[in-house]
């Protein structure tokens, strides 16, 4: 039998006809985001979770958190760094070899001591200054097992390319060589304090920060002794067997 629709629902399915039209043609036509590739959803993830990380912390951040921001489902990220532990290696790794490069273009065999001081200090400000992000990122404290990522080890590489520099010093004014690894811890607390405090409060120019601690290291280095001493006896509350010496220097 064959069924005749009456003319009653002719308009009825025409409006329906012509409102599918109108939303296909309204698909076409809204603009289409464009698909990341997957070099570019990487760094999106990469630049999204440093600034989190160096926000919040390494535990205060999830894995939801990194997701929501980026746009993209939990499942994204273990693809591309295994969790949350793989990222946060992934950008300590960056901004380790980061630092390590503007340090290595200061210290040069034919550097004169001092130009190398400078260039040391003003490399260690350049990275606070260009990447917050990053050095926000090793203020915090490093999940176990996640080598690399703590302010100690910015502090640790700033001494070992000062003791380099130091021992080289030291061996030209005829001083103990093996006592340039201590000097060196001494100076890059120095340094690294010193650019915590301006990366949070940065009101004081970068080259006159830099200034004062090059006047503060270098004037400090010129004056060392060959064998440094305890001007006053703490225990006995006078001077030490040098005190005749320290008095002159007092003057």
């Amino acid at each position: 039998m064959t069924t005749i629709s009456s003319s009653a629902d002719q308009p009825a399915k025409q409006s329906a006809a012509n409102g599918a039209t109108a939303a296909i043609s309204q698909d076409c036509s809204r603009p289409k985001r464009a698909r990341m590739t997957r070099v570019q959803r990487r760094e999106q993830l990469i630049t999204i979770a440093r600034q989190l990380f160096a926000s919040h912390g390494f535990d205060a951040v999830s894995i939801e958190e990194i997701a929501q921001h980026a746009g993209v489902s939990k499942p994204v990220i273990y693809e591309h760094f295994g969790g949350k532990e793989g990222l946060y290696q992934v950008i300590v790794d960056r901004e380790t070899r980061a630092l390590s490069a503007l340090l290595d273009q200061n210290l040069c065999p034919e550097v004169h001591p001092r130009a190398a001081l400078e260039g040391t200090i003003l490399a260690l400000l350049d990275y606070i200054a260009d990447n917050p992000y990053g050095f926000g990122l090793m203020l915090h404290q490093s999940p176990d097992g996640i080598a690399g990522s703590r302010f100690a080890t910015v502090i640790s590489d700033i001494s070992d390319y000062l003791t380099e520099l130091l021992s080289a010093y030291f061996t030209q004014l005829g001083f103990d060589v093996d006592s340039a690894p201590l000097y060196a811890h001494m100076l890059a607390g120095t340094v690294g304090i010193t650019g915590q405090t301006w990366a949070h409060n940065p009101e004081v120019p970068k080259e006159k920060l830099a200034a004062h601690l090059v006047n503060l290291m270098w004037n400090g280095l010129r004056g060392l002794e060959h064998e440094p001493f305890l001007l006053y006896n703490r225990d006995k509350g006078d001077k030490g067997d040098k005190g005749d010496k320290g008095d002159k220097g007092d003057k």
